[in-house]
């Protein structure tokens, strides 16, 4: 089957995030399938951006064939990333780059305008056509940006999102709580499919060593028996790490315990300031690792801490790849995000509190350090044990296509 997967900030090994598209190509390539990602040649979630001379490059990465769409550069949410979306799926609309003849197209979404490029194809060969979506549009701007529903660009994400619902052969949600809210905008509900996000077991088996910066800081914190609570991602005012900052604040005291945060992100600066203006010990900032690195950094922790702001767009559920990784690495999680559904508790891994609440996350890290620690690794075995169970990429692939 030859499937063509259309996904504007699509990765890979090679150049970092997204790395959804990518695992699931692989599966189906490994499988015996013919698998083509067409993505934008620019996306600020990447850290190494394709090289795109010409406005069409191809590249072959693990047996997929990759086309990238050359775009222009943006950074944040200024009026340039509007523009290289638009771009991105005007291109998709009118280049004729195809050497293969699709039997299945997938609209991979962020954001919903590609759609339009994406059925064209599908048409031409009667092929299938899968709407994939990541987040709801313009549901997210609107409701975190403050976006009017008759701002012309959210007016035109609005027709785009009920069209893709309309014309598409399947939806495939990451969000497990969606399904009403696509239905009300013109899905028929046995289109609906839920299929989360995953991890790669093959990676949790080829780790490599920390840093020399990160293993000497480590190993001095378990020299002097410390209860380590890690953090591992982006450092930005959605990951309510503020809160957990003011509870390691709360907790100075507690002469046994420390708080690693690695990664960076537009908040990190400002943490760092207060940490040192308060003269807050507890907590150390280490700089980003590679892939690699996460389950030996995560093996040294004694639990993990997750959380997201109070928003109303979690009520859909959510399905985040950090988690995933956590409940991997076989550690108890704490949980500060409220959402339509609770993986941790689902999974019986962690303890799950209100989002933006110090006090309480004060209250679940005391419960933990008081936990035997044989409590805790029976806890943090059940979240290895549902990721391998639910969430391996092997499995979803399958079912992804079984779907179809």
């Amino acid at each position: 089957m030859n499937i063509f997967l259309i996904n504007h900030y699509a990765g890979s090994p090679r150049h970092g995030m997204e790395f959804r598209p990518y695992y699931f190509a692989r599966e189906w390539v490994r499988a015996g399938h013919n698998v083509t990602i067409i993505g934008s040649s620019f996306s600020h979630l990447r850290s190494t951006q394709p090289i795109c001379d010409n406005p069409v490059s191809f590249e072959e990465i693990d047996g997929i064939r990759y086309i990238w769409f050359r775009a222009p550069r943006y950074s944040g949410n200024s009026y340039k990333r509007i523009v290289n979306m638009l771009i991105f799926s005007m291109q998709l609309l009118g280049r004729d780059i195809l050497t293969r003849n699709p039997d299945v197209v997938i609209d991979s979404s962020t954001y919903p305008l590609t759609i339009w490029g994406s059925r064209k194809i599908a048409k031409r060969f009667n092929a299938k056509l899968i709407f994939e979506v990541h987040d709801l549009w313009p549901l997210t701007p609107m409701e975190l940006g403050g976006y009017s529903r008759w701002h012309p660009f959210i007016f035109i994400l609005q027709h785009a999102e009920n069209y893709a619902y309309k014309n598409a052969d399947k939806v495939v949600s990451l969000l497990p709580c969606a399904k009403e809210h696509m239905i009300s905008h013109g899905m028929h509900p046995e289109k609906f499919a839920y299929i989360p996000n995953g991890i790669d077991l093959h990676e949790w088996q080829e780790t490599e060593s920390l840093p020399s910066e990160h293993h000497a800081i480590i190993k001095q914190l378990k020299a002097q028996e410390k209860f380590i609570v890690g953090y591992a991602g982006s450092i930005g005012l959605a990951n309510a790490l503020d809160y957990l900052f003011e509870a390691a604040a709360l907790l100075k005291n507690e002469k046994s315990l420390h708080f690693i945060l690695v990664g960076q992100g537009p908040h990190l600066e400002q943490l760092k300031t207060a940490a040192t203006a308060k003269s807050i010990d507890n907590i150390t900032f280490l700089s980003p690792i590679q892939k690699k690195q996460i389950p030996t950094l995560f093996s040294l922790m004694d639990a993990l801490h997750i959380a997201g702001k109070r928003s109303e767009l979690y009520r859909f559920g959510i399905s985040p790849n950090k988690m995933m990784e956590y409940m991997m690495a076989a550690k108890p999680i704490i949980n500060a995000i409220c959402a339509g559904n609770d993986p941790v508790a689902e999974a019986g891994c962690g303890l799950s509190i209100a989002p933006e609440d110090p006090n309480a996350i004060v209250r679940v890290v005391k419960q933990m350090m008081n936990m035997r620690p044989e409590d805790r690794a029976a806890m943090g075995e059940r979240g290895r044990k549902y990721v391998i169970a639910h969430h391996d990429y092997r499995v979803l692939a399958k079912r992804f296509l079984e779907c179809i």
